[in-house]
């Protein structure tokens, strides 16, 4: 036990606290670059900044992830007055995304499947107000998204606590001292036997689905060839697109969710369908973006964003920022590159756990 302690202890500290201003390296501005050049900000608490910083990282449109400290009155304020309590700040992250890309409500609720929403006094072995959560909104969009995102997650039954985190209006952020910036790379170790130790990774584990290419497999190339049908293996191996009007899902009104046809991971809710009058169907944001890529396609002539399902390593379709509120963004998909399951068969299927995205 005292071992166990000490390296918790240990995780949260380093033997250098000198401030380092944050900058965009040359890796960020070649990701700015590769898109539209427009930014966002999204400013999160969930306890160790660490372990909220990393699921960010690797996301397509995020420019950069910032570990740091927000929301408290005094200016330029250190690790060790924060951590130990002798600041009104909070240990925080800030995100500069590209919305064309990614939307705001993608990352809120990636945000809420990084901590323990309803812990009240502190984040798992972290205790005390610099640990608490928060959402900290930029404009009155974001505070709109966050609340509205916040209800659905209080109603869902997940938690049997409520959610404790506020959406708080946002009034300042300082950067993290350079080596708590990519801690999760620089220490891996540490990293991980303090999500281990703390309990985060065992409190996440049973409150949200599991993500990976394991409960998710992609058949070989040969299988699919096999079992999918001839546009459906055009569609996501060849980078194919079905005709507009003439597809299986555009018209589909039913309650459920799409799934990637190659690896079942599932992609999009049928409550965030809408009619684009594009002919293919079309979505605001998909169920989780971790499970998608979105490269840069040039093809044709045109610069757009394609989208890919991550497990499946198989094209879907391209996401366009001329869709509704509150995302702003069309995610126009290619009917074939996805099975619908409905509603009244998700449990049988294993999506049951997604049950709540679609009521």
């Amino acid at each position: 036990m005292y071992s166990l302690i000490l390296s918790l202890i240990l995780a949260c500290s380093s033997p250098s606290e000198n401030q380092a201003e944050q900058s965009i390296v040359p890796s960020d501005a070649e990701k700015l670059a590769q898109f539209s050049g427009r930014t966002e900000l999204a400013t999160f608490a969930g306890g160790c900044f660490w372990c909220v910083e990393a699921p960010f990282e690797d996301l397509d449109g995020v420019i950069t992830v910032i570990s740091g400290y927000a929301g408290g009155k005094e200016k330029n304020p250190t690790y060790g007055e924060v951590s130990s309590g002798k600041t009104s700040h909070r240990e925080s992250v800030q995100i500069t995304f590209d919305p064309e890309v990614i939307s705001y409500s993608e990352l809120v609720d990636i945000f809420w499947q990084t901590f323990d929403p309803t812990d009240v006094g502190g984040s798992f072995y972290d205790r005390g107000s610099q640990y608490e959560s928060a959402i900290f909104y930029h404009s009155a969009e974001q505070k709109k998204v966050a609340e509205e995102s916040k209800k659905l997650l209080d109603e869902s039954g997940r938690f049997s606590k409520p959610i404790a985190t506020p959406v708080i209006k946002y009034t300042n952020f300082y950067p993290a001292e350079e080596y708590h910036q990519d801690y999760y790379k620089k220490n891996p170790a540490d990293y991980y036997a303090y999500r281990k130790g703390s309990g985060r990774d065992a409190f996440i584990q049973k409150h949200w689905p599991e993500l990976s290419a394991k409960k998710y497999p992609a058949p070989s190339k040969k299988e699919l060839k096999e079992n999918l049908t001839p546009l459906q293996y055009e569609v996501t191996m060849e980078d194919a697109t079905e005709f507009a009007f003439q597809n299986e899902y555009n018209g589909n009104k039913e309650e459920g969710i799409y799934v990637c046809i190659v690896s079942g991971a599932p992609l999009f809710s049928s409550k965030d369908k809408y009619e684009s009058g594009s002919g293919w169907p079309s979505f605001t944001k998909p169920i989780d973006a971790r499970f998608l890529e979105k490269p840069i396609d040039k093809s044709l002539g045109m610069t757009r964003v394609e989208v890919r399902s991550k497990l499946g390593k198989s094209h879907v379709g391209h996401v366009f920022y001329d869709g509704p509120a509150p995302t702003g963004l069309r995610y126009c998909m290619n009917s074939a590159a996805m099975k619908f399951i409905p509603k009244s068969e998700m449990e049988a299927a294993g999506y049951g756990e997604y049950l709540w995205l679609v009521d």
